[in-house]
C-alpha cells in the first residue's frame, strides 16, 4: 500500500509542475515506486513497464545533452521496448492496456512541449486506471482518475485559459 500511495502522489504532482526537467524527475520517482507495487500485486507487465519508464524519464531528462539525431533513435528504442514487454509479459488484452499508455506517454515526455506532458497524465490516467480495475487495485484506480481529473484541470488552467487570455 505504502509503494502505491508514493506512486500516486508523485505522479499527481508531477503533473502539476511547470518546469519539464523538475516534472520528469518527479515523474521518474513515480515510476520507480509504481513498478514495485506492481510487482507486489503480480501486474508483471505494469510492473517492467515501470522499470523502463523509470530509465525513460531519467534520459528525456537529459534530452538537450543528447544529439538530435540520436535522440530519435532513443525514442524508437524505449517503444520498441515497451511493445517487446507487451509481447513477452503478455497476460490477455489486459496487457495492451499499460503498453498503450506508455507509448502514448513515452512520445508525449519525449517532446519538449509541457503541454503534451500534462496531456499525457490524462493518458496514463485512463489506460492505467483501467489497468488497475482488472487488479482490482481501487487504491490505485481512485489515484487514475484524480490524476486524470488533474490533469484535465491543469490543461484548462495552464493551456486552454491561459491561451484564452492571450487572444483578449
Amino acid at each position: 500500500m505504502l509503494f502505491s500511495v508514493l506512486a500516486f502522489l508523485t505522479l499527481v504532482i508531477s503533473v502539476c509542475i511547470k518546469k519539464r526537467n523538475k516534472s520528469l524527475f518527479v515523474q521518474s520517482l513515480s515510476c520507480l515506486f509504481e513498478s514495485i507495487y506492481d510487482f507486489i500485486i503480480s501486474a508483471y507487465t505494469g510492473a517492467v513497464l515501470n522499470l523502463i519508464n523509470f530509465i525513460r524519464t531519467f534520459i528525456f531528462i537529459n534530452k538537450n545533452r543528447i544529439n538530435k539525431s540520436i535522440y530519435f533513435f532513443v525514442l524508437i528504442f524505449f517503444e520498441g521496448i515497451i511493445i517487446a514487454n507487451c509481447i513477452f509479459t503478455w497476460n490477455g488484452l489486459i496487457s495492451l492496456l499499460p503498453t498503450i499508455g506508455s507509448i502514448i506517454r513515452t512520445y508525449c515526455l519525449w517532446q519538449a512541449n509541457m503541454n503534451l506532458v500534462r496531456i499525457s497524465g490524462i493518458t496514463t490516467g485512463l489506460f492505467y486506471g483501467a489497468y488497475y480495475i482488472y487488479y482490482q487495485s481501487w487504491f490505485m484506480v481512485l489515484g487514475y482518475f484524480i490524476l486524470l481529473s488533474v490533469g484535465a484541470y491543469v490543461i484548462w488552467k495552464n493551456d486552454i485559459k491561459k491561451e484564452k487570455i492571450q487572444k483578449n
